[in-house]
């Protein structure tokens, strides 16, 4: 099923009464495919509910930080669609300051903030390397919150 079609199914099963919504983007967790898979089944599972991405990046790209109501498809390793979710919350926070509460919503590893310091210190550092710049413990994370709002499994 392609991306259009899966949201088209999504706007078509709201409520008629329910507003709908017109935008979205459509992206994967992570920097490869499989851990797009990885990431993605957990947010099909009920278990990832909040992601973190460097903020540097959104300017570097010349993209707006992702603000609560956005809709977004997330995507496995093959690009194709796995759920709908809608952002709730969105705040940013130096890397050193990340509390436990993010790193807990972000559900990987075992789901402590040491786990998330470590796995998103590596990718931060590669994302960094990406777009020029030096990771350090006050580079500004965005943490979004969300929940799934359409998938098949749900």
């Amino acid at each position: 099923m392609t991306v259009q079609e899966f949201w088209q199914e999504y706007v078509d099963s709201l409520p008629d009464d329910e507003p709908r919504p017109e935008d979205y983007q459509a992206w994967s967790f992570g920097d490869t495919p499989e851990m797009a898979d990885e990431l993605g089944k957990l947010v099909v599972e009920g278990i990832k509910t909040g992601t973190a991405s460097l903020a540097w990046e959104y300017a570097h790209d010349d993209e707006p930080i992702p603000r609560a109501g956005e809709h977004s498809i997330v995507l496995n390793g093959a690009g194709d669609p796995l759920c709908i979710i809608e952002t709730t919350r969105v705040y940013i926070e130096p890397y050193d300051q990340v509390g436990e509460d993010q790193a807990f919503a972000e559900g990987e590893g075992n789901r402590s903030l040491e786990y998330w310091r470590k796995a998103h210190w590596d990718y931060f550092a590669r994302r960094c390397e990406v777009i020029g710049r030096t990771p350090g413990d006050s580079m500004p994370i965005v943490c979004e919150r969300f929940r799934v709002v359409w998938s098949y499994d749900a």
